[in-house]
């Protein structure tokens, strides 16, 4: 074989396996998911008459959990806690990051005046409204809990709307996955559950600060409202609640993988 055949014999070569994907990095496929129970602890979040946010966000995210290892048994769960402790708010994008996860799932219950109700779920963003303020500012409160916190967040003033303005900014190499997840969780509450929906909306929220994959926080309802209260702690409202969750990340899984 001559020289010039040889070079047009291994470049057809290459050119076949490359039909057959054996030298691209393959199909992209959704394997880790880390769901984050939010608050825990000493830090029971926000509090109604009958139960604490730190407790109810931790009874959803494991009944997530167990759904997700039921019918999507080729993805692995990771909690960032299974137990009533606190954990610091960067520990929980850290502990997603470690894990090299393809989606984060924080789960938390909101409060606001008695007659608030509905669900939201929030991307990181600059938020466009006051109350998308406050809600950032309540979640972010956390971190006065915490030692030395200003060192490990930068300085930031939880109580600054300037410094949530300045945070909103991270997250933006994966703002159209968060908003297509956000979607679907937010449409599920609506449409299968029959929960009032208070939309999609973003704020500068630390505990998707430096998440470095796809990221949401989702306000399941008002703890503050005595009728959304009872629904949050009853074992079916909270199996529904999980099961909306778990079917928007079943057809955000889907959809994505077969875009790429």
């Amino acid at each position: 074989m001559t020289k010039r055949n040889a070079l047009l014999f291994s470049i057809a070569t290459l050119a076949l396996l490359s039909s057959f994907g054996s030298l691209g990095p393959g199909p992209y496929r959704l394997k880790t998911i880390v769901i984050d129970a939010g608050h825990g602890g000493k830090d029971p979040g926000c509090i109604g008459k009958i139960s604490r946010e730190a407790m109810v966000s931790l009874s959803i995210a494991k009944k997530l959990g167990d759904m997700l290892e039921t019918h999507l048994p080729n993805v692995k769960v990771v909690y960032t806690r299974e137990e009533n402790r606190f954990v610091e708010l960067h520990d929980r994008a850290g502990i997603a990051n470690k894990n090299n996860a393809s989606l984060f799932v924080s789960i938390h219950c909101n409060s606001g005046e008695r007659n608030a109700f509905g669900t939201e779920t929030y991307t990181m963003g600059l938020h466009t409204t006051r109350g998308n303020l406050e809600v950032a500012k309540r979640e972010n409160a956390v971190i006065l809990q915490e030692d030395n916190y200003q060192e490990k967040y930068d300085g930031f003033d939880p109580n600054s709307p300037l410094g949530h303005i300045l945070f909103s900014n991270y997250q933006s190499s994966y703002i159209d996955k968060s908003l297509l997840l956000a979607e679907k969780i937010e449409s599920q509450f609506k449409q299968r559950v029959g929960r009032s929906s208070r939309g999609v909306k973003q704020a500068g929220l630390l505990v998707l600060w430096k998440s470095a994959m796809p990221s949401v926080l989702v306000e399941v309802g008002f703890l503050t409202n005595e009728g959304e209260e009872r629904y949050l702690n009853d074992d079916l409202g909270q199996t529904y609640m999980a099961s909306a969750i778990y079917r928007a990340i079943r057809d955000y899984k889907n959809e994505i993988e077969i875009n790429n």
